[in-house]
């Protein structure tokens, strides 16, 4: 008879990050056919203007027209690349990333608890959630724009341990930032640093989650 899969007696949650975690976002997948050849302008473009700085602003909780309006008026020069930066959100989203994925599913059948704890802002998550229907393994989802805190810093992490209520040392917490897991280690979260899902399930079985 097949032994049936049984919990790792340590991690009893499980938290994904979601971009470039489950699916992948690039804003250079909008950008570069608005660019087209001019590759050196889109660089400096992502890397002096919509720059990780400035898009962190949404995910604090700033509404896009609030922050786009701003960064025109610093930059007219660029204002209808920057005024696109709302109407071409969708497409900064590849596709999902396969194995992550169906390592989720495979988690959830085995009845693990999912939760999400992401960086993403508050006006655009319910459109993202309902277009992709990973997400509705998730028992809850900390959304930094929501909560107007985002990762690494030690709030949210504080949040996610009141909402989920499994002690720090039972989690199991998958991101592709290690700054964010540094921030989650401080709290006794076990961590794994996000490359692919062959190093992600790999791991999983070594922990004692996954037996294959």
């Amino acid at each position: 008879m097949k032994k049936k899969a049984t919990h790792s007696p340590e991690i009893k949650a499980i938290i994904f990050d979601v971009g470039n975690v489950l699916v992948h976002w690039d804003p250079r997948l909008a950008y570069a056919p608005l660019f087209k050849d001019r590759n050196e302008e889109l660089d400096y473009f992502l890397s002096e203007i919509c720059n990780l700085e400035w898009h962190t602003q949404h995910d604090l909780g700033i509404p896009f027209p609030d922050n786009i309006r701003l960064l025109q008026k610093q930059h007219p020069h660029y204002a209808e690349m920057i005024g696109v930066y709302e109407s071409e959100w969708d497409n900064m989203f590849g596709d999902i990333i396969q194995g992550s994925v169906e390592l989720l599913h495979q988690l959830g059948a085995m009845k693990y608890p999912l939760f999400a704890l992401t960086n993403f802002a508050a006006d655009r998550f319910a459109d993202f959630r309902d277009s992709h229907e990973f997400m509705a393994l998730f028992q809850d989802v900390i959304i930094s724009g929501t909560e107007k805190i985002t990762k690494p810093d030690p709030r949210i992490y504080q949040i996610l341990l009141d909402r989920v209520d499994i002690p720090a040392q039972h989690m199991f917490f998958i991101d592709d930032r290690m700054e964010n897991l540094i921030a989650a280690q401080k709290f006794g979260i076990h961590t794994h640093l996000f490359t692919d899902a062959e190093n992600l399930k790999s791991d999983m079985i070594d922990r004692g989650i996954l037996t294959h």
